[in-house]
């Protein structure tokens, strides 16, 4: 028996709630709890037994799995804690919620002994995705492993290069490639601007391919105004100065078409193509910096953790364990999930399930590497989530503000924003002790 509860994504809470001194609720001895809030399309029932649901089903025939997914309101962490009903597995977003929500709510657990226990081989998931794991601490524990990546790719329109006659774009190229070919492909005709290049400054950011952290790794401040970060803001604005290449959404490639380049994460093959099944379309990987050539964004991930207050712990992990099993993995790369798995097996089946995929350059998925994310921070520092999109809009799309003062301007906002963030934690955990 599969329960689910369904809900939507947006709109996380954001004050943790103390575990501490909570009654849990005793669940039947083969029942597992999963609660996801990311991936959100396991808000939809039928995604998630196709997924996960019923493979578990076979693999567990003896164990029920009950699924709860976040909802607002009712079904947030802090409902489930003070019911008193922990998840045993949850599966979130790495980057974001990991720390605010897991760690902060004290639903962490170190699965190291596990791994050793069941002879589980981290070395065969991508490297990226398990420093990822590991960086969430300063002493390396893991406290659970990857589920799928939300990778990036260059989507191209085919009737915008035949239109001008120019080559398309392919796997491995550099930003200063993609932005020759954004020049020649920038041009007004009549009432229709065609723009070159396109892409979402945040996510460019956030998922840097030079592995830097928006945060300081020793103190509680954010950390901008350093070369690397200039680096990243001058490579991308140079796009945006082409004239008439003013960034739209890449969200419009398929319903406008006059986008000739755009960076969207994989899944927008599917939606791309369901908003205009005419539209001729291919992908090739994400472009590079030249100095780290054939390198795919920083980890955009969703990984599996199982809850300190869980009492089925090894079933949880041989849960996990069977998830990331080569079968599973395949499976679920022929529904199109980029998964920790990259086996060969895994590139070829992957998107062969999904006819929008069919004739698409699905290798560029897996060309070069996935760039490691930041190293560990110190341990005690607040997370914060520094907002890099408002580097560009507004400061440098509607104020024209130079990199660095845009920068120091997010450096500074930041910053005090940690500040405050510590006052109202201090706060209450004095109100708290009272």
């Amino acid at each position: 028996m599969l329960t689910l509860i369904t809900g939507c994504e947006s709109g996380l809470e954001s004050n943790p709630v103390t575990t501490a001194n909570k009654p849990t609720n005793k669940s039947p001895e083969n029942e597992l709890f999963i609660y996801t809030v990311w991936p959100s399309f396991y808000a939809k029932e039928e995604n998630f037994d196709k997924q996960i649901g019923q493979f578990l089903k076979k693999k567990f025939p003896d164990m029920t799995i009950k699924h709860v997914h976040w909802d607002n309101p009712g079904r947030q962490y802090q409902d489930l804690i003070a019911a008193g009903t922990i998840p045993d597995i949850i599966l979130d977003n790495t980057r974001m919620n990991a720390q605010r929500y897991i760690i902060d709510n004290d639903l962490q657990y170190d699965i190291s002994d596990l791994i050793k226990k069941y002879n589980f081989d981290t070395n065969q998931l991508n490297p990226a995705h398990m420093a990822q794991m590991r960086n969430m601490t300063p002493d390396g524990k893991l406290y659970g492993l990857p589920f799928n990546n939300n990778d990036f790719v260059l989507f191209y329109n085919k009737d915008i290069f035949d239109k001008f006659g120019v080559d398309y774009p392919k796997d491995g190229m550099t930003y200063d490639e993609a932005y020759e070919l954004a020049k020649k492909l920038t041009r007004v005709e009549g009432e229709i601007t065609y723009k070159g290049y396109s892409q979402n400054p945040g996510h460019y950011m956030n998922y840097n391919q030079l592995s830097v952290s928006p945060l300081s790794q020793t103190e509680d401040k954010a950390s901008l105004n350093t070369p690397e970060w200039k680096k990243i803001v001058d490579n991308l604005r140079r796009f945006y100065d082409i004239p008439a290449n003013q960034f739209d959404t890449v969200e419009t490639f398929a319903t406008k078409g006059n986008i000739a380049m755009a960076v969207a994460t994989v899944d927008h093959i599917v939606s791309f193509h369901e908003q205009n099944k005419n539209l001729k379309f291919d992908v090739v990987s994400a472009p590079s910096f030249s100095d780290v050539p054939d390198t795919r964004y920083q980890p955009n991930l969703y990984a599996m953790y199982i809850t300190k207050q869980s009492t089925k712990k090894d079933q949880a992990f041989q849960v996990m364990a069977a998830i990331l099993s080569e079968e599973h993995q395949v499976d679920l790369a022929k529904e199109g999930v980029i998964v920790p798995l990259e086996s060969k097996a895994v590139q070829e089946a992957f998107g062969q399930n999904l006819t929008q995929m069919r004739g698409k350059n699905t290798k560029a998925i897996f060309h070069g590497k996935t760039a490691l994310p930041p190293a560990a921070r110190a341990a005690g520092l607040a997370w914060y989530d520094v907002p890099m999109q408002n580097v560009f809009g507004p400061l440098i799309f509607k104020e024209s503000k130079d990199s660095v003062t845009a920068l120091r301007m997010i450096e500074e906002q930041s910053t005090k924003g940690i500040e405050t963030k510590k006052a109202e934690k201090a706060a209450l955990d004095k109100s708290i002790k009272k």
